[in-house]
């Protein structure tokens, strides 16, 4: 059997069209936005817990809904990826510097070098894919062991919230630091295969990585 056909270095695309910005879709992404200010405060606080939970709920149903209505409305644009990617990552930033910062009687706060890991991942991740957009000419759908990794950071601030003993939160913040450290180390393996052969680094759906790569 042959070996497969190592792909060409691929010409830089440039960024794509981003489509309308201002849609009811992209609305409720900017509004998950202006909802972090006082959703960080409450937590830095410690509650009130009806408010804080209130509003994060919001948040959380901003998020579930704007990609859907989009597609219900044919209203998908690169603007709408970009702005809901960008929100989750604020998102992430701003509750877990207040859970680093906020005084003892509020409640557990996170370590320092778990908050400065999921920021710079974050940042890492936002600047990359900015790079390999330019490289592509679209933008990339997250990969599975990030999807993991946002998940288990979501679980680690809900357990902090709710006060939960350093039995169950150290354990779930070591487990969510080796999954980010994971994805991150998959998102470069991915990052520098589209950086060398644009488009023909990936398979058929545009966003798996092509075996051999």
């Amino acid at each position: 059997m042959s070996a497969p056909t190592r792909p060409h270095r691929a010409p830089v695309l440039g960024f794509p069209d981003m489509g309308p910005f201002w849609t009811l879709a992209n609305g409720l992404s900017l509004s998950r936005v202006l909802l972090l200010g006082p959703i960080a405060w409450l937590v830095y606080r410690g509650g009130p817990v009806g408010w804080m939970f209130g509003l994060i709920g919001v948040a959380i149903a901003t998020d579930f809904f704007d990609g859907r209505l989009a597609r219900s409305r044919g209203a998908v644009s690169e603007w709408g990826k970009v702005l809901d990617a960008t929100a989750d990552k604020l998102a992430a930033a701003a509750v877990t510097l207040a859970l680093l910062t906020r005084p003892e009687s509020a409640g557990p706060s996170l370590p320092l070098w778990f908050v400065l890991l999921a920021i710079t991942r974050d940042a890492i991740l936002a600047v990359g894919g900015l790079i390999q957009t330019r490289r592509l000419g679209r933008f990339t759908s997250s990969l599975w062991s990030g999807k993991v990794a946002v998940t288990l950071l979501a679980l680690v601030v809900v357990a902090a919230l709710a006060k939960a003993p350093p039995g169950l939160l150290t354990p779930l913040v070591w487990g969510t630091a080796l999954v980010m450290g994971i994805s991150l180390a998959e998102y470069f393996v991915r990052f520098r295969a589209i950086l060398r052969y644009g488009p023909e680094a990936l398979e058929a759906d545009g966003n798996a990585l092509r075996r051999g790569q």
